[in-house]
């Protein structure tokens, strides 16, 4: 973002009042809706939006020590800040959005929006490959599609280009309009219709004419593959193109029919715009797999890698800077750069872009030339232009371990969190736990996602756990649910909140912090209302007051309990007898202690199955990841975790021989076996052997042959033309997590925490 606007322009746009210092003249530059990607805030204006998990009002003193002075705020803070320039709006979205409208109106250069149910940012990033072989493209970030992404992305907007894309998405009526006004497209693209967002609308027909509400003004649109049989009678005149399947997307490199869809209409608007069909043709081949945009995973030398490798887009360059400040904490940030020649203009691009971001290190490789420098210990950001060949780089730096891996999609994961939001309570705070590795998908990563996206607590099993958080950079407050005496002083040097579930522990705790002469040390409370585990009694609840409350030591953070069936929806008497319990407690002990404290019982499936009964925090635990026992709640929730691998060799074993360890299995006729490198050693378990499991490869189930053996598996591909290297699904689109865990007979959280740690994660962030 590069705007150059006066603040006086931005008070008038605003339709707000300006309370505190009104400077007489002050250069904007930049719109911040969020502190942690400041570096310098001297030129610019912080909105405090109301997000989805946190209110950026929070956030003003943070963005006034970055340099901030002027804020676009719909409350006034209790204290105003020296210098500050105040501007009160009823909405501070709509704000933005009026800002982002102002600078849209500054360009006349086409503007082409992308809508649909599905394949919006595929089409939009394929469609760009199309037309940069004859424009300069800008285009939405990632899938910044909602009402606020499509003001960033139109903000963005800058002198040179010749086209710009803009994805726009909405989940309910009247949103499409706002969009339209804000954007005034002169292309529209609808990719496909579906029923993502039906529950808001009466019918496919509504839904449709809320999208094509973005077209009011457009010259053309086009329909993607399949959507002529809906009907567009409402839609005025015939600016209406299908775009169809052509023999060109034969050299498509991949075969599904959503690839193929996008494809086709990229290329019916590209020919539109006149995009030479010679270049159109050259570039299918070159049609990268968008999921992997920012894949994090480890490297050598104890680096976190952001493969970004698929362009040198400039106006990418920046989000993707972006993103490796938000997980760089205090790390070294370096940045590599793959050029094909000496383009020394285009490097005076990058170094402009990349100066405020402060990076310890810039890095620029060409073609022909092998690596010259040692990165250690940082987060390194990969980008180059496609002829580098940047990917190879990329995987060089990647740490080779285990083949068969984890794929945690973050993506999905917010995604789930987000749903759990929506039963809650707008001031009720959300607990994430992340113990057991973040059931099995990696304690570190996924706990500074979960911080980054703003969730308000974290809780652990054990303080080991949280040290290695808080080593890690992570701020937020940690809940320990198993806190040993052993462990006090970590708790108290790392600022860990211990659960307290016994006097005995308590009156360690306490010689623990009197020693160090800590006060108001905040503690956890867990009362035992029908688990029959740790947790002190409802009898007890008098006598631990009097004891706190007779030591300035402590202070109560929270009071909690675990619920024994909360899955149980035929017959909630149980829990309703436990929540009845735990509110008479907390009533008891709120009326013997002078401050507030929270209170929370809610699990992932109380939190479905008992929403009326939330308190002021609830807990999520394996739901995060996808899992719920609740089939009609599931719908709404979207797999996490991916478990993969790949064939490492083929073999043909004739009628009557034997495969794997005792001859378990003898073959009734010739097979064709695959061998994967997985087994019980990774949690692939034994139970699985001879048939009694398997996995699918090109969508197909292969069984088991033979015993599981600890590093290996052997399976039947007879029925399959396949090779060595092909990919493998354990767990994924076609075997779900509680599908496998039932074969093991056994649990999600049991097979998931079974997951070795030698088996290789990697993450991926799909927005």
């Amino acid at each position: 973002m590069n705007l150059a606007i006066d603040l006086h322009t931005i008070i008038d746009l605003s339709k707000g009042e300006t309370v505190g210092f009104v400077p007489k003249k002050h250069l904007v530059k930049a719109l911040s809706i969020d502190t942690r990607k400041l570096v310098s805030g001297e030129h610019s204006v912080f909105y405090a939006l109301q997000g989805e998990f946190k209110d950026g009002h929070a956030f003003i003193q943070d963005a006034y020590d970055k340099g901030v002075r002027a804020f676009i705020v719909s409350s006034l803070p209790k204290t105003l800040l020296k210098q500050a320039t105040y501007i009160l709006v009823k909405n501070t979205l709509y704000a933005l959005q009026a800002i982002a409208k102002h600078h849209r109106d500054q360009f006349n250069y086409p503007i082409v929006a992308i809508t649909g149910s599905v394949g919006k940012t595929t089409t939009k990033e394929w469609l760009y490959y199309f037309l940069a072989t004859k424009f300069r493209v800008i285009r939405s970030p990632k899938s910044y599609n909602s009402q606020l992404g499509v003001a960033l992305s139109l903000l963005e907007l800058n002198q040179d280009c010749d086209i710009a894309l803009i994805e726009v998405g909405i989940s309910a009526p009247g949103e499409m309009e706002r969009q339209e006004k804000l954007i005034r497209p002169d292309i529209g693209i609808l990719t496909a219709i579906g029923t993502a967002h039906l529950d808001n609308f009466s019918d496919v027909t509504e839904l449709c004419k809320e999208k094509i509400q973005l077209f009011a003004h457009a010259k053309k649109i086009f329909l993607g593959p399949g959507l002529n049989n809906r009907g567009w009678s409402f839609l005025k005149g015939d600016p209406v193109e299908l775009s169809e399947y052509t023999n060109d997307m034969l050299e498509l490199p991949f075969g599904d029919i959503a690839s193929k869809s996008a494809t086709a209409i990229a290329i019916s608007v590209a020919t539109y715009l006149k995009v030479p069909a010679q270049n159109i043709k050259k570039t299918i081949p070159l049609l990268p797999r968008l999921a992997m945009r920012l894949e994090t995973y480890e490297g050598v030398n104890n680096n976190t890698i952001i493969n970004d490798t698929y362009n040198l887009d400039l106006d990418a360059l920046k989000h993707s800077l972006e993103f490796q400040v938000s997980i760089a904490k205090n790390r070294p940030r370096v940045l590599i750069i793959g050029l094909h020649d000496k383009n020394t203009s285009i490097l005076e691009k990058i170094y402009a872009i990349t100066q405020p971001f402060q990076l310890d290190k810039i890095e620029v490789v060409y073609l022909s030339e092998e690596p010259s420098f040692t990165i250690e210990n940082s987060v390194v950001l990969i980008k180059g232009t496609r002829k580098a060949n940047m990917q190879k780089w990329a995987m060089q730096l990647k740490l080779k371990k285990h083949k068969t891996q984890i794929e945690i999609n973050l993506s999905a994961l917010r995604h789930n969190l987000l749903q759990y939001k929506e039963l809650v309570d707008k001031n009720t705070k959300m607990l994430v736990m992340v113990k057991a590795q973040a059931y099995g998908s990696g304690l570190i990563k996924t706990a500074q996602f979960i911080e980054k996206i703003g969730i308000d607590y974290l809780g652990v099993a054990y303080a080991d756990e949280g040290v290695e958080l808080r080593k890690a950079g992570v701020l937020l407050p940690i809940l320990v649910m198993n806190a040993e005496e052993e462990a006090f002083d970590d708790c108290i040097q790392y600022k860990l909140e211990p659960s307290i579930y016994s006097f005995e522990q308590l009156e360690a705790l306490l010689h623990h912090l009197i020693a160090q002469n800590k006060e108001a040390f905040p503690i956890h409370l867990k009362f035992d209302t029908g688990m029959n585990r740790l947790g002190f009694s409802s009898t007890e609840t008098r006598k631990l007051i009097d004891v706190i409350r007779s030591q300035p030591e402590i202070l109560i953070k929270s009071v909690y309990s675990h619920l024994a069936e909360s899955d149980n929806r035929k017959d909630p008497s149980f829990t309703l007898r436990q929540i009845e319990t735990f509110t008479q407690i907390c009533n008891q002990i709120q009326k013997m202690v002078p401050t507030p404290f929270l209170r929370h019982i809610l699990n992932s499936e109380g939190i479905v199955n008992f929403s009326s009964d939330q308190t002021t925090m609830v807990r999520i635990g394996i739901g995060a990841f996808g899992i719920s026992s609740n089939e009609i709640w599931r719908k709404n929730l979207r797999p996490v975790i991916a478990w993969k691998s790949t064939i490492s060799q083929l073999k043909t074993v004739e009628k009557g021989e034997s495969i794997g360890y005792n001859r378990s299995f003898v073959a009734p006729q010739k097979i064709t076996i695959a061998i994967i490198p997985l087994g019980y050693g990774d949690g692939f378990r034994r139970i699985l052997s001879n048939g009694k499991g398997g996995v699918f490869i090109q969508g197909v189930f292969c069984p088991t042959v033979g015993n599981v053996c600890m590093d290996m598996i052997m399976v039947d591909v007879s029925h399959l033309s396949v090779q060595a290297g092909d990919e493998v699904e354990i767990i994924g689109q076609h075997q779900g997590i509680e599908a496998l865990s039932s074969l093991m007979e056994t649990i999600p959280y049991e097979l998931m925490t079974g997951i070795s740690q030698r088996v290789y994660r990697s993450y991926i962030n799909e927005e």
